[in-house]
């Protein structure tokens, strides 16, 4: 009997991506393996169910999978719980894919005795806007994500803390448990996280190309960077320790920025270290974004490139130092009703 490759894909609001992530979900060669095809959509007003409906009237691999919570995690437990396949392969509807992603990936996993694999990022811009370029640019560069090395690419297979979206075996769910639905964001650290402690592997391939398509807007890459800092305290809770160093570095950043503009009136020490810092990351900052602008021949985006550096560092550190408050002082949840769609 033929083993079955189930690739499982949440959306909400992706009418403008949804169709080509399911064509290339359709377009994977089938290497021994059959192939379905669900999508879990969430509450959506510009027209992504009705897409989906579509496509899954066309092609008997594509089921429609109802995802009420509206939010990523409870639609890939509906999508996994819904599946036949031996093998999980998470595809999601804002990026683009290769025709060998899902025989890439599953032959790794056994290949490398791996739990979870995945590939690397190539962030490419949502649109032709100078914005949207610079956007791109600032989350593929290190002063942007750190050593976050799925979104800067490696020249070989290594063992990491996370990749983007992931293959995975059907039985790991039964084994370590599905995502957890209290993380309306965040979700796959905390799940990589369970997976590195009970002794599995986790492997990025660099074969494996992903074309991604960030936010096109400064507002959206805030709030979506806000979230991912809100909810990190949380998976850290959970998983009783901190998954990596480098989480830490904005909101100690936006301490310092903040704290010491309202302390270096009143302490003179402080107000030169305070002047340091902002003179050696404002300059750090724009001479990134001026390399940026000239590489790529858009010095009308250097505005956007510095903007887009001071979004993602200060949003981050706001949302993780809110995340503090919210998660592990006050204890509060949150609710998937209270997250909108960044799209």
């Amino acid at each position: 009997m033929r083993d079955v490759v189930s690739i499982v894909m949440p959306c909400r609001n992706e009418a403008g991506y949804v169709e080509h992530a399911v064509r290339d979900a359709l377009a994977q060669e089938r290497r021994g393996f059959d192939l379905e095809v669900l999508v879990a959509v969430g509450p959506s007003h510009d027209g992504t169910h009705a897409i989906v409906e579509r496509l899954s009237a066309a092609h008997p691999e594509v089921r429609l999978v109802e995802n009420p919570a509206g939010v990523v995690p409870h639609g890939l437990n509906a999508a996994i719980r819904a599946s036949h396949g031996r093998f999980i392969v998470r595809m999601d509807a804002h990026s683009r894919y290769p025709a060998d992603y899902a025989a890439t990936l599953t032959e790794a996993l056994d290949r490398l005795k791996a739990d979870n694999v995945g590939g690397v990022w190539e962030t490419l811009p949502a649109n032709g806007t100078d914005k949207a370029w610079a956007i791109a640019q600032v989350l593929s560069s290190p002063l942007g994500v750190g050593n976050a090395i799925f979104r800067l690419g490696t020249g070989e297979e290594r063992d990491v803390d996370t990749v983007p979206y992931g293959c995975f075996r059907r039985e790991l769910f039964d084994r370590i448990g599905y995502f957890d639905e209290e993380l309306v964001r965040n979700q796959d650290d905390e799940h990589n996280g369970r997976i590195l402690r009970a002794g599995g592997r986790i492997v990025l391939l660099p074969q494996v190309r992903i074309q991604y398509f960030p936010r096109d807007r400064i507002g959206k890459l805030w709030r979506m960077y806000r979230e991912y800092g809100l909810f990190k305290p949380l998976v850290n809770r959970k998983l009783g320790a901190p998954a990596t160093l480098r989480q830490f570095a904005p909101p100690l950043f936006v301490l310092a920025l903040f704290g010491g503009a309202v302390l270096a009136p009143f302490v003179p020490f402080l107000r030169w270290c305070w002047l340091a810092l902002v003179a050696v990351y404002g300059l750090t900052v724009l001479g990134v974004s001026l390399r940026l602008a000239v590489r790529g021949k858009r010095p009308a985006a250097l505005p956007w490139l510095v903007g887009a550096f001071l979004t993602v560092h200060i949003a981050y550190g706001v949302g993780y130092l809110q995340g503090i408050v919210r998660f592990l002082v006050l204890r509060r949840r949150v609710r998937p009703e209270d997250v909108r769609t960044n799209r």
